[in-house]
Formats: C-alpha cells, sequence, structure tokens
C-alpha cells in the first residue's frame, strides 16, 4: 500500500532522506522510530506529496505521490501532533466540513456521530465547539475524519505526543482496529512502549537512513529499548 522505493531529499546540501526503502502492507502498523532529524517527518511528508524528492519514488497504492498528488490524497488519511481544526466549530461541524472536502457530502448527522463515537469521542462532545476539546478528544476528531474519508492508509506523526497514558492507550486501540480493517498505518514516534504495543513491524532511522527493521512479535519491550539504544549511540 505504501513503499518507498531509493527515496532520497537534500535540503542546502544536508542530507535528510537517504535512499530509503519500505514497504507498508494494508494491515500493517509500521513506527518509523529515531530522534529528532533522523528523517521520519520527511518520510511521511514525501507520501503526502508536500515535499518533492531528489530522487527515488513514494507510492501509494502503486501510484506515484509525486505524479499523482490529487489521486493518491485521496487514499490517505494524515493525523500530524497537533490536528488542526477549526476551533469555532463543532466536532461534527469539523467532520462535516473534511468528509465534504474528501468527496463525501451524502453523510446524514446520524452517520457522522457514528464515526465520533467510533473514534471514541464523550457522547456529549460532537455538538461542542472545539475550542473547548483536549488534545486527545482533537486527535479522535482526527481519526473520525480517517473513518469517513475510508482511507485506505493512515500516515502519523507523533499522534501520541502530550497524550495521557489513558487518550494514548485508546488511540492505539483504534490503529489496531483500522489495521484489523485492512489500513496501512505509518507512524512516526518516540513512544517506544506504544510502537511495541500497536506496532506490528518498526524501522529505526539515523541521521536519514533506515538502519534496521524488526517484527514486533519477536522482541520484548528492552529488548526494542535496548536495541534502539545501540543504534543511536555515535
Amino acid at each position: 500500500m505504501l513503499q518507498a522505493i531509493n527515496l532520497r531529499k537534500t535540503y542546502d546540501g544536508h542530507t535528510a532522506l537517504d535512499n530509503l526503502n519500505l514497504h507498508v502492507k494494508g494491515g500493517e502498523i509500521y513506527c518509523l522510530l529515531g530522534a529528532n532529524g533522523a528523517g521520519k517527518s520527511t518520510t511521511i511528508n514525501l507520501f503526502l506529496s508536500f515535499l518533492q524528492p531528489c530522487s527515488g519514488q513514494a507510492l501509494v497504492d502503486g501510484r506515484s505521490a509525486q505524479a499523482h498528488p490529487l489521486e493518491t490524497k485521496r487514499a490517505l488519511a494524515y493525523i500530524p501532533e497537533i490536528v488542526m481544526l477549526y476551533r469555532n466549530l463543532t466536532g461534527i461541524e469539523n467532520l462535516r466540513y473534511f468528509s465534504t472536502l474528501a468527496g463525501h457530502a451524502h453523510y446524514s448527522d446520524r452517520e457522522l456521530i457514528g464515526f465520533l463515537r467510533r473514534a471514541g469521542l464523550p457522547e456529549d462532545a460532537p455538538h461542542r465547539r472545539v475550542g473547548g476539546y483536549s488534545k486527545g478528544m482533537r486527535q479522535k476528531v482526527g481519526i473520525a475524519i480517517a473513518l469517513a474519508k475510508q482511507a485506505k492508509a493512515l500516515l502519523l506523526d507523533e499522534p501520541t505526543s502530550g497524550l495521557d497514558p489513558k487518550a494514548s492507550n485508546e488511540f492505539s486501540s483504534l490503529l489496531t482496529e483500522l489495521s484489523g480493517q485492512g489500513v496501512a498505518v505509518l507512524m512516526a514516534t518516540h513512544d517506544l512502549f506504544r510502537a511495541k504495543e500497536s506496532g506490528t513491524r518498526a524501522g529505526i532511522m539515523r541521521q536519514g537512513r533506515l538502519l534496521t527493521e524488526v517484527a514486533m512479535s519477536d522482541i520484548g519491550h528492552a529488548d526494542l529499548e535496548r536495541l534502539y539504544l545501540d543504534f543511536m549511540r555515535d
């Protein structure tokens, strides 16, 4: 579903991504691990066609994100660290607006509330203004937008940063549910514990290079942390 082929990106002589090769299939939750500047966000931005690669390809469902930006964006949903919503609109109004942009203007209020409830938003929240939402609640609206969009792949950039343990656990449960429905998930994160709990595979990045990949079923929490720290050492 998501494939990077010899993907390379430089900024003013600095190599942000160095010949990245990875493949995320439908139903997988692939976690990109690494320090700030490792190339995680650059990778996600290339799949979103927010950036143009210097060489290589970012493929979404077999299509180049750079050659077919509109078509590939229809297959994607993106949840950044801070979900940008319209503060003066309610949760359901935000969901309706973004669903309409994605070509799904036909949803009834009942269906929209259903998406918000599936995402775990409290029952009294859909008709409240988003300006009063917690970060975890905004993330859940982001998940509801992904559900309503019927996205084939979900791109996440530090989605659990700043969430309390309960909200973070609920978010991981939602990702597991989506992956069970065949959605491909690519998540950039610093949270090794959450990556181990919800991920199926992980790749450790440093200075723009993918150093190693590991199946989460083959490694424990302590071993994942040890492996990560070993690759982070100079």
